[in-house]
């Protein structure tokens, strides 16, 4: 069984200076509630993992707007003109990571291995200060895996053991980022008994604590 929690103990957790993962695609499958509460108790120089920093008034990006982010690991920053003004002020250190070989760092992280080798990106700025390998002619980059203190995830539905299901394409990077976190916190829609196996998309195993958005 795992432990349910109030977002305010489960955001209680986390440390200043913390390194954490934020699911979802723009606002499609994002923590919302968590978000909220991290902003509320102005959680500071924080290192954000996430797909996007989505729009200034909207989960991740209140984060970026509040300045509560030190450093960000992200594969696009277009829909929220706050993200770019702070990288170009000098205010937020920001890594570019291409989508594909964001996904592939963390899930060399959750799985174990010491790294990918991507051809993504060689011959442009994203080669700078990294290795690089030549095989059967052809040029990779090598990626180190990534991972986080703590994941901060979706789920559509969860049971009382942690398992976690979802609702078309609120997978998204819930999915992985679940595997490569010290401490994963799921916030979910719903809470039931026990899954039906074949729902299951993330097993319990990988998840510490579990919110419900209905629930203060």
């Amino acid at each position: 069984m795992k432990e349910i929690v109030s977002a305010q103990k489960a955001i209680n957790l986390i440390n200043d200076g913390a390194t954490v993962m934020v699911g979802g695609f723009l606002d499609c499958g994002a923590p919302d509630k968590l978000i909220d509460e991290l902003v509320k108790q102005n959680k500071k120089n924080l290192t954000m993992i996430s797909n996007d920093t989505t729009y200034p008034h909207l989960d991740k990006g209140k984060l970026i707007v509040n300045k509560q982010i030190k450093k960000l690991i992200t594969s696009h920053i277009g829909t929220n003109p706050e993200t770019g003004k702070q990288m170009h002020d000098g205010d937020l250190d920001v890594e570019l990571v291409p989508m594909g070989t964001l996904i592939e760092r963390i899930r060399a992280k959750g799985t174990g291995l010491g790294g990918v080798l991507t051809p993504t990106g060689v011959g442009t700025v994203l080669e700078k200060d990294k290795k690089t390998m030549e095989i059967d002619g052809k040029k990779f980059i090598f990626e180190k895996p990534l991972g986080a203190d703590f994941a901060l995830i979706y789920g559509t539905k969860v049971d009382k053991f942690g398992n976690v299901s979802f609702y078309g394409t609120t997978r998204n990077l819930n999915t992985i980022m679940a595997t490569a976190a010290e401490t994963v916190i799921v916030q979910a829609d719903e809470l039931v008994d026990c899954l039906d196996p074949n729902e299951v998309v993330i097993p319990g195993l990988f998840v510490d604590y579990i919110v419900l958005k209905g629930e203060n």
